[in-house]
């Protein structure tokens, strides 16, 4: 603990930690998605619903009276109920498999390390090298890069770094053009 005197007779307390956001395994943590926890609360009600509906069904359809001799009909409510209940989770899903949680980098191998969540809400790992961040032509609704093939989601705005996401995004790079070259398009004109 320290003590900063910020005005006159006024001592201002600052507690430090040793954490560095460091990970021996994956390096320097740059990036933290700040939905990670409401993505997560998100599937697991939509998995947990889901669930329930598949043991309540039975239930239903013996106390509710739509077991009744029309196959149709039997079909028809099957057939919605089946709907909600499975495509429900594998749009959400689908929507924030690329959601990245925590994004780490290694400087010395210049490698970035995205743990985003996968179908059965585990962790995935995904190591990519900053050659293979592709940005898409076409700006994506749920996609800021692609790492390899992989699209991947974050918000520019949460990195504490901003030459954080440069790096990433590949925005560092320099651009050298020929004087010569800018000249012959200039005369060009």
């Amino acid at each position: 603990m320290f003590q900063v005197t910020s005005f006159p007779g006024v001592a201002v307390c600052c507690f430090s930690t040793s954490s560095t956001n460091e990970h021996p395994e994956h390096g320097r943590l740059v990036y933290k998605g700040h939905l990670a926890k409401t993505v997560l609360g998100v599937k697991f009600f939509s998995y947990s619903t889901s669930i329930f509906n598949l043991f309540m069904l039975p239930q239903i359809m013996l106390k509710s009276g739509i077991g009744v001799d029309s196959l149709l009909l039997q079909a028809a409510f099957y057939g919605m109920i089946g709907f909600f209940t499975f495509v429900t989770p594998v749009t959400l899903h689908v929507l924030t498999k690329g959601y990245v949680i925590r994004l780490y980098y290694k400087d010395d191998m210049d490698t970035y390390t995205a743990i985003t969540y996968n179908a059965i809400l585990a962790e995935k790992v995904t190591v990519f090298h900053q050659k293979d961040v592709k940005i898409p032509d076409i700006t994506k609704m749920f996609t800021t890069f692609y790492a390899k093939t992989k699209s991947m989601l974050v918000n520019p705005t949460h990195f504490p770094n901003p030459q954080d996401y440069n790096h990433l995004m590949g925005y560092d790079k320099h651009s050298y053009f020929k004087l010569e070259e800018v000249k012959e398009t200039d005369e060009r004109k």
